[in-house]
């Protein structure tokens, strides 16, 4: 299989881009892919600078294959937040750029890549099936997200999150509730509980009480059912969302 795709793939140049969105410290590829697609054939240009943010060198890119240099000239431009409209005209009529472009939220610039000539694949809607799991990086970026959301929620508190016992008294322990048990949400509630919280987990899809349980949180049911298609939740309704709100609070 890896014969096929290399010579599919050969020949072929995937750029990588350096991120400009404010606070964006990701990078699309590491160098240890890098090497695999050389291996493969294809040619790799990192844009300098790239992978700073996430601390790694240009010279590590260039160890593993790729050259430093503009990537939007490359047949595959490889990115993770959607391209700016500058971006956007920088790249080749004909190229595929590959990343997460929030096709749903910000329709507005996927038609101005259609404008441009350029095939775009929106990372965020990869199915989450098992043929497609080695390609699933919402779900790895939603842990990451799970995960900092706990640290940050500790980090904030004005208090300790575990229960201590001093010889001035105890301080109970923090109480977390986390509000949507997908990938993101059973990571928070994880981390919240490794930390010493205790935790609960609300969902409008009652199958996943298990789930939160599983992390050692408890399930809030507030009654209010929104499954929609594959088992994802659907929007709620006006009325829905009032008497969610209500009993929540």
């Amino acid at each position: 299989m890896a014969d096929t795709e290399a010579g599919s793939a050969g020949g072929a140049t995937v750029g990588v881009v350096a991120e400009t969105a404010a606070g964006e410290r990701r990078v699309a590829l590491v160098p240890k892919m890098v090497e695999r697609l050389v291996k493969r054939g294809m040619r790799v240009i990192v844009a300098e600078g790239a992978g700073a943010g996430a601390f790694l060198a240009d010279s590590a890119y260039t160890e593993a294959g790729a050259a430093i240099g503009d990537p939007y000239q490359a047949d595959i431009v490889v990115r993770v937040a959607p391209p700016t409209d500058e971006e956007i005209a920088r790249l080749r009529k004909g190229s595929v750029v590959i990343g997460f472009l929030a096709p749903l939220s910000d329709p507005d610039r996927v038609a101005k890549l259609e404008q441009a000539g350029v095939i775009a694949f929106a990372m965020e809607s990869i199915p989450r099936i098992s043929r497609a799991q080695a390609m699933d990086a919402l779900s790895s970026q939603a842990n990451v997200a799970g995960y900092r959301a706990a640290l940050l929620a500790a980090t904030h508190l004005a208090r300790f999150f575990p229960m201590l016992t001093t010889a001035a008294g105890t301080v109970k322990p923090a109480r977390a509730l986390v509000l949507g048990a997908g990938v993101a949400g059973l990571q928070a509630l994880a981390t919240c509980k490794r930390l010493g919280a205790q935790t609960t987990g609300y969902d409008v899809r009652p199958e996943v009480a298990d789930q939160v349980r599983s992390v050692g949180a408890q399930w809030l049911d507030l009654g209010i059912e929104a499954v929609g298609e594959g088992g994802y939740a659907r929007e709620l309704t006006e009325e829905e969302r009032a008497e969610q709100q209500r009993r929540l609070t």
